[in-house]
Order: structure tokens, then sequence, then C-alpha cells
């Protein structure tokens, strides 16, 4: 047996206070080295009936070969005789299996230096192992961290047990990110790797939206007021859909606060980002009214409405075409993620020309003109506008006001 004293077990209960890594783990990382490294001197890769053994109460460690009790032995490796196994055990009787202790001479050394090496290797991946589970349970929620550095345009923030990585495509456009500030991150994906697992981060989720008004609003905490639905784009706008399932508050004031004392918070906390609060309702007319504030809305005609396909044209008033659509479509665009539904947005005077463009007539054919006379349905249908109207197709095309497919284009 070799001798260790109690130095190991007060390294193992610092390694668990600290590491949070079981004292039995590391006891067991020490026994598996020591089989190994008396496999490795013995030169013998298989020995399945080899074992350490610690007593935790003398502090020794010794390598045991457990053997069979036979009549007469013919392998020395796994088995042993009756008469040497009484010298052992006076109550061994014969197929009973006892252990035998190997160690070898002068083994500690060897033994010192191959526990070393596997027992570093097990703190990693138990280290590793815990690291994974935590942030596994963290997945899909909102966690503080504080920032560590900036590489290649990647944000390292350090959230308790290891860096997350904040990707470029993750931050808010035009913020500051500073080694040392405290910052609110939503835990994306966990990528387990060979070292510490690699946990991804973003500062741009819609759910960070979600968590501040949830602390600043205490209806939606209590589900007074429910949050149905949030587009963003993170740094310059957001739309919030929110419901009331007490008829006697408003949903929206509830957001909005006092003198807006709730919403002026949580817009300073997102860094002056722009926050529409809209209702959420039932009737998709209604919904796509709100979800396109603050622009006048005259009308909302349903196209499609079913699973493959949800599709509305909403027609606007002149002055109001630029605010529903929003710089770079943003408006529009925020609206469709809020609402799920595909919005085509037209001025007054545009829809009025589409619907005059479709209410033009077709000549009718007289009943004395002969059968003959009508164009075969085989005919191609370039020559019957040509020959019927004494107009071609691209006549027809460029009938439509350039400003209407101008138009249409930038709403899709």
């Amino acid at each position: 047996m070799i001798k260790i004293g109690t130095a190991l077990f007060e390294a193992t209960e610092q390694l668990e206070r600290e590491k949070g890594i079981s004292k039995e783990v590391i006891i067991a990382s020490l026994c598996d080295a020591l089989v190994a490294a008396y496999k490795k001197h013995i030169r013998v890769k298989d020995a399945p009936n080899v074992e350490a053994i610690l007593d935790e109460t003398t502090g020794e460690i010794g390598v045991f070969r457990t053997k069979l009790v036979v009549e007469k032995v013919e392998d020395e490796n796994t088995e042993i005789s009756l008469e040497d196994a009484k010298e052992i055990d006076d109550e061994v009787e014969l197929e009973d299996e006892v252990k035998i202790e190997v160690t070898p001479e002068n083994f500690g050394r060897i033994a010192a230096q191959s526990a070393k090496q596997v027992i570093t290797q097990r703190i990693r991946e138990a280290e590793r192992k815990l690291v994974l589970d935590e942030f596994m349970d963290k997945k899909g929620t909102l966690t503080t961290g504080i920032i560590q550095r900036v590489e290649n345009r990647n944000v390292f923030v350090n959230i308790g047990k290891t860096d997350a990585i904040l990707p470029y495509k993750e931050q808010i456009p035009g913020e500051y990110y500073k080694p040392g500030n405290r910052i609110r991150v939503f835990v994306l994906n966990v990528k387990e790797t060979n070292r510490l697992p690699q946990v991804i981060v973003s500062h741009a989720h819609a759910e960070i939206v979600r968590e501040l008004f949830e602390l600043e609003v205490p209806e939606i905490e209590d589900g007074i007021v429910e949050i149905k639905s949030i587009a963003r784009e993170a740094g310059y706008r957001t739309k919030l859909a929110v419901h009331s399932n007490d008829p006697e508050i408003d949903s929206v004031g509830a957001c909005i606060g006092p003198r807006g004392s709730r919403i002026q918070t949580i817009v300073g906390e997102l860094k002056n980002e722009k926050i529409d609060i809209v209702r959420w309702s039932e009737d998709p007319v209604e919904y796509i009214v709100n979800a396109l504030s603050p622009a006048r809305i005259i009308s909302v005609d349903i196209l499609a409405d079913d699973e493959t396909s949800k599709e509305a044209l909403v027609v606007v008033p002149d002055d109001q075409l630029s605010l529903a659509i929003g710089r770079e479509g943003q408006n529009v665009r925020l609206a469709h993620k809020l609402t799920g539904w595909k919005i085509d947005i037209k001025s007054a005077s545009q829809a009025e020309q589409a619907e005059a463009s479709r209410s033009y007539e077709e000549p009718v054919v007289e009943e004395e003109d002969s059968y003959e006379e009508l164009p075969s349905a085989e005919q191609d249908e370039d020559n019957i506008i040509e020959e019927e109207y004494g107009i071609d197709e691209e006549d027809v095309i460029n009938e439509i006001p350039e400003s209407e497919t101008d138009e249409n284009s930038e709403n899709e």
C-alpha cells in the first residue's frame, strides 16, 4: 500500500468548494490513474480483474487483483489455489473470489505522475460537464454578465463559470461595449466542445424587451396584462402587442404608466430605442390597423387567410403612405413580424387607379357573329390581344402607373 496521508482529502474538499466537483469524482479518478499506471508497469493492456482501493481511514492506497479460488491453477493472473487463498482468508472456499494486493515496490513516483495526468483530465471533464448542464438549463433565458474583452468584433461576456460569445450580428448597432460594464443578454445556444462549452448570447433579442416590461409593469408579471407578440429591430424600433385579461384595465395604459414613467424607464434601458405599444385583437383587420400605427388607415381588405398564406391589402391616405411604410420599410416590416400577415400598402390614389384598371371591360362578341370568327382556344394570347383590341401586351402593362409598381416592390 502507498501512504498518501490526509493532503489528498483536503485537496478534494477544496476542489469541491471551488469548482463544484465532488470528492467521489476525484477519488475515483485517482484510483483509475493508479490502475492505468499499474497496467503500463506490467505491460498488460487488458486486465479487467485489477482495481485500486483507497482506505480513507489510514490514508493508504493500493492496487489489487481479484482471483478465483480453484483446486488447480491454470492462469496465475486470474486464479489462485485454495491453499494460497487460505493464507489470506481462513474462511475462503472454492469458487470464491479474493482480492490480492499487487502494488509494486517503489511504485509511488510512477503512480503520482500518472495520477496527476488522469486527475487533471478528469477535473476538466467534470468541470465541462457541470458548465454544460448549467447552461443547457439556461438556454432560452436571460442572464446578466460582465463584458471581458472585444476581439474581431465579437464581445466576450463572463456569465459565471465561463465566458460567453456575443457575435457581431447579435449586438445592437452603434452600441459601445466597454470591458467591465454589466450587460443583460439572452442565451441563444450552448455548443459542446472539447474544452469548456461554448455559450452564444444575444443583446438584440426580443425577449430582453419582454423581461424589461415584466420588471417594470406589475400587471404583466401578475398575468393581468399579457404580451401577445414582439417584433424588434434592435437599436431602432420595437412593436409590442398587448392584451388585458381584465376589461377594467387598459393594457396600453398599464405599459406606459403614469405620465409615461414605466415606458421611459424601459426606453432608457434600451438606449432610447423607439417602442410602439399596440392593442392585440382577434379580429385581423383591427389588429393590422393597430400594428401599423401611428399611420391612419382607410381600409383593410383580406386577400388570403388560410394555413399557407395570410395576406392583406391596406389603403391609406396619400399623405400617410410614407408614414405607414416607414423609413426603409421599417414600420410595415415590423407590423408583418408582429401580426404574421403579409401586408401590401397602397395610397388612396393608387387604389383608385388599380380599381379603374380592373374595371376595364372587354368587348362582347355579338350574337350574329359566326362561331368561326371567334379566336381559337389554341391561338397565341399575344395575337388575340393584338387582333381583337388593336394593342399589344406591352401597352397593357405600361398603362399601370410607374409609382404604383415602384411602391409595391418597395413594400414587398
